[in-house]
C-alpha cells in the first residue's frame, strides 16, 4: 500500500472537509460509486489538512553509503544510533489484503436509514477501492453460518467490478459463525497478507480468540472492524417494546429501564474481552458506529497500517544498529 509515512504533527484531518452524511451515500445505489466517493471525498479532504502526503511507503532501513541521497537520511535514528540510515523506498507494494465481511442476520439491523450490513459493504468497497488504487491485490469473502464468496486477492482488469458484485449480496443464513471462515481463510491463503474482519461481533470472545490466534500464527496481519448500530452501544431505547432476534427469530417483551445497567454492563464486558484479545494477539481494532462518516474509516486504517509500519521499520533498524528493539 503506497501510503508515506511521514508523521505530521497533529494527525488529524479537517473534519469539515471529510464529512459525507453516511444517510446521504447509502442513497447511491450502486456501491462501487458510494466507494468512488468516499475515496475522492478523503483525498480532497487531506488535501485541505495539514495532514498531507499519501504516496509512498517505506518498507525497511540500509546504511548510509556515499551517493544516496541525504534527503532520506533519519535524523532521529542517528540520534539514536550513532549511525547513518537511509530510508528504503518502495513505488509499488505487492500487499494482499483480504477483506472477510460479517453478512449474517444480525448484520441487517439498523434504527437509522441504513443497516449495520450496508455501512459494513459500503467500507469494504471503500477500502477495495483505494487499495486497487494504489495497485494493491484485494480479495474478499463474505459470509454468514456460511461461506458465501470468496474472491481471491488479485490486482487485475474486472477485478475490482468482480469484488462490488460479490459485496452486493443480500443477507442470508441465520447465525454469525465467525469462526469457520476466519480458518478457512488461514487454510485457504498461503501467502501473507492483511485480513480485515468487517462484522458487528456479537459472538462468544474465547472461540473468537483461538481461530484469530491461528490467522496469526499463520503469518497475517488482521485488522479487525467493528460495525456497531449506536443504539447497541447506547441502548437508547426509552418506550417498552416487543425485541425481534434476526437471527433466532425469537420475540422478547422488554422494559428498557429495567435492563439498561444490565445490558450495558453486559456490553462493556464483551468489548473490553474483545480488546485484551486484539491486544494480546497485536491486531489492530477500530470500532466504527454506523453514523460515522466512511472517510473518517478510511483515514483511521490507514493511519493505524501508517503507525504499525514505522514500528516495524523502526524494530528492524535498531536490530541492524544492534541497539534495543523496544
Amino acid at each position: 500500500m503506497n501510503v508515506s509515512t511521514s508523521e505530521p504533527t497533529t494527525p488529524n484531518p479537517t473534519r469539515s472537509a471529510m464529512a459525507s452524511d453516511p444517510d446521504a451515500l447509502m442513497r447511491i445505489k450502486n456501491l462501487e460509486l458510494r466507494a468512488k466517493a468516499v475515496v475522492e471525498g478523503f483525498l480532497t479532504g487531506l488535501h485541505r489538512s495539514p495532514y498531507h502526503g499519501f504516496s509512498v511507503e517505506f518498507s525497511e532501513y540500509r546504511q548510509y553509503s556515499p551517493g544516496d541521497d541525504p534527503r532520506y537520511l533519519d535524523w532521529r535514528l542517528f540520534a539514536r544510533s550513532d549511525r547513518y540510515y537511509i530510508k528504503r523506498f518502495e513505488d509499488e507494494t505487492n500487499l494482499r489484503c483480504w477483506l472477510l465481511v460479517d453478512l449474517s442476520r444480525s448484520m441487517g439491523f439498523g434504527s437509522g436509514d441504513h443497516t449495520k450490513a450496508e455501512y459494513a459493504k459500503t467500507a469494504a468497497a471503500t477500502l477495495a477501492y483505494f487499495m486497487t488504487l494504489q495497485r494493491d491485490a484485494v480479495g474478499i469473502m463474505t459470509f454468514d453460518e456460511t461461506i458465501r464468496e470468496f474472491l481471491p486477492a488479485r490486482f487485475r482488469t474486472g477485478h475490482m467490478r468482480r469484488l462490488m458484485l460479490g459485496l452486493e449480496n443480500s443477507l442470508g443464513g441465520k447465525n454469525t459463525d465467525l469462526i469457520t471462515p476466519i480458518e478457512q481463510m488461514a487454510d485457504l491463503v498461503s501467502k501473507r497478507g492483511l485480513v480485515v474482519l468487517i462484522s458487528d461481533v456479537l459472538t462468544p470472545v474465547e472461540p473468537l480468540r483461538q481461530s484469530l490466534s491461528y490467522l496469526r500464527s499463520r503469518g497475517h496481519e488482521i485488522v479487525l472492524l467493528r460495525v456497531l448500530d449506536p443504539s447497541e452501544t447506547e441502548f437508547s431505547f426509552r418506550d417498552p417494546v416487543m425485541f425481534h432476534d434476526l437471527e433466532s427469530g425469537r420475540e422478547i417483551y422488554v422494559d428498557p429501564d429495567a435492563v439498561r445497567e444490565s445490558y450495558l454492563k453486559n456490553f462493556h464486558e464483551h468489548a473490553a474481552s474483545l480488546q485484551q484479545i486484539c491486544d494480546t494477539l497485536g491486531i489492530d481494532l477500530i470500532s466504527v458506529p454506523t453514523t460515522q462518516p466512511l472517510e473518517y474509516v478510511l483515514f483511521d486504517f490507514l493511519n493505524m497500517r501508517m503507525r504499525r509500519s514505522r514500528s516495524a521499520a523502526t524494530r528492524s533498524a535498531n536490530l541492524n544498529a544492534g541497539g534495543p528493539t523496544a
